[in-house]
């Protein structure tokens, strides 16, 4: 069957956080823009949190892993040689879907890790580059938080109060006092108050499942319905194969495969990749060409490389009391960054932030929640109320540094539905990392001790944290050790560009969605600028 063609201006491929800031960026200013997305729309109204047996969905068809879930929008990830397991998920809204909405915002420091302390690579850009498009991306998701922390940047006052502490988030908070730790009340994507439509959190608990009430903002709640309104286009169910590109090796378009089977080639000015630190790599290494042998852009060997994630080891406090860690946002309460930045008395490079985020549900903390464990049988319910209510758990989000044999390439053994070749994750924890777990083991340990924590459980590894993919088509001034340059255009193809976490040269210790929103929207204002569209 011939495939079926058409023409636009600006092709997005990805409708998640990344690609609909994008969109609507462009849409605002007049552009024409149509996204490719192919996985389908998501109904805020179903979420599973509504549902009596959540619990075992969320290990199952709705966990974050997409080959434990297999969606049919899913593509395979060989994971086998990966000792942190993915977290992503196709649809509109991509992983803002099965997000926990924690959005603290890189730091200075992190654009120039290598100049501080010569370590990873320095961006070609700076914190003050994406400030202004910081404070778009939190009016238009609906940031809370309280602003005037003397840790970091300046920022205008949250849209709503911080989500609240909680009994044991004031418990640690009055320990981070006692020991002289500074923190500060998280920023986070929940409305503490309605707004429009929206209404307030409920505090119900399990945010990554969704949110009935649109109190956890996704991008398909907040950016597509006014890049919709403003013009653009979105087509859904639409399995992009690879990117096409003309005798001159510049991009032309793509290709792509409906819910039915039937191919379709949309040719456009500029490409632009949003299917983060994975999908994008895996699509421009299948975009193999004679003019571009090693995968699309591919000159400088650096696409797929450099992959990064966050190493997060848990630390759970359990206290005689009940402190309600059933209640609440269940990710986040408060942020820790005592032990942010570098510090050379350390025997590691950079530095870690910890959160205090609420306990479990009562299946999962029957099943030995984040770390310990609770015997089946015989002095099973003795244990389990022990446990249930009575725990806080600090999460230590360590820093990684790019490793070029960290990384994601294409495996024709295993495809898609559509033919298109998995993605294979490799990666391994370096050497700075492991001492950074065990230091940041240690901190969380005192700090829960010092809360009144009469036992703690650690867990030194998290194997299902990888959902921060970053650095596998990195920017870079030099176009013989990046990818895309300080304007997110690829060195090799000028129209094409890559907006997702791929394109960060370092990982901070913080939670990338609203730095990579940040990107995607100066992206857009340096395109336009440009005149290619």
């Amino acid at each position: 069957m011939a495939a079926l063609r058409d023409e636009v201006n600006v092709l997005v491929v990805g409708a998640g956080a990344a690609g609909a800031a994008f969109t609507w960026r462009l849409a605002s200013m007049g552009v024409a823009v149509t996204c490719l997305e192919q996985g389908e729309w998501q109904s805020p109204e179903s979420s599973l949190t509504a549902l009596e047996n959540w619990e075992s969905k969320r290990l199952r068809e709705r966990s974050p892993n997409p080959n434990i879930r297999r969606n049919a929008a899913d593509y395979p990830i060989l994971d086998d040689t990966s000792i942190i397991k993915p977290a992503i998920f196709n649809g509109v809204g991509g992983s803002t879907i099965l997000w926990s909405a924690h959005t603290p915002r890189f730091r200075p420091s992190d654009f120039r890790v290598k100049s501080l302390d010569g370590v990873g690579a320095d961006w070609p850009i700076s914190y003050w580059d994406l400030a202004e498009y910081y404070e778009i991306n939190d009016e238009i998701m609906g940031t809370s938080g309280q602003h005037g922390d003397p840790g970091n940047p300046p920022r205008t006052p949250r849209t709503t109060p911080p989500v609240p502490l909680g009994l044991a988030g004031s418990r640690i908070a009055d320990a981070l006092n006692d020991l002289k730790w500074h923190w500060w009340p998280s920023d986070g994507n929940i409305l503490t108050l309605d707004r429009g439509s929206r209404k307030a959190c409920n505090g119900c608990g399990p945010c990554e499942m969704g949110c009935a009430n649109g109190a956890r903002a996704s991008v398909d709640i907040t950016y597509w319905p006014e890049a919709l309104a403003l013009g653009a286009e979105l087509r859904t169910g639409a399995t992009v194969r690879r990117v096409l590109v003309d005798a001159t090796g510049r991009a032309t378009g793509v290709e792509w495969i409906d819910p039915t089977g039937q191919e379709h080639v949309t040719h456009a000015n500029v490409v632009v990749m949003a299917c983060n630190g994975v999908g994008t790599p895996r699509i421009l290494l299948n975009s193999v060409s004679k003019e571009h042998p090693r995968g699309l852009g591919n000159s400088s060997d650096q696409l797929g490389r450099n992959l990064m994630l966050h190493p997060i080891p848990v630390v759970t406090g359990v206290f005689d009391e009940d402190v309600q860690s059933w209640s609440g946002n269940d990710a986040f309460a408060l942020l820790i960054q005592e032990f942010y930045e570098n510090d050379e008395s350390r025997d590691f490079k950079r530095g870690y932030e910890m959160q205090v985020t609420r306990g479990q549900g009562p299946l999962v903390t029957a099943l030995g929640g984040f770390s310990h464990d609770i015997p089946w049988g015989l002095g099973h319910h003795e244990a389990f109320e022990k446990f249930f209510g009575h725990v806080a758990t600090v999460a230590v989000t360590c820093e990684d540094l790019p490793h070029p044999n960290n990384r994601v390439t294409i495996d024709p053994s295993v495809t898609d539905r559509c033919g298109v070749p998995a993605a294979r994750m490799s990666y391994e924890l370096e050497e700075n990392s492991k001492k950074m777990i065990k230091h940041g083991v240690k901190s969380a340990t005192a700090l829960l001790v010092k809360a009144g924590a009469r036992e703690t459980h650690a867990k030194p590894f998290a194997p299902s944290a990888g959902f921060h993919l970053m650095g596998t088509a990195r920017m870079g001034s030099n176009p013989k050790d990046s990818f895309v340059n300080q304007a997110c255009r690829s060195h090799d193809v000028p129209n094409l560009l890559v907006i997702d976490g791929s394109v960060f040269a370092s990982a901070g210790a913080v939670n990338p969605t609203p730095t990579l929103q940040a990107v995607a929207l100066r992206a857009a204002d340096l395109l336009r600028e440009d005149a290619l569209v």
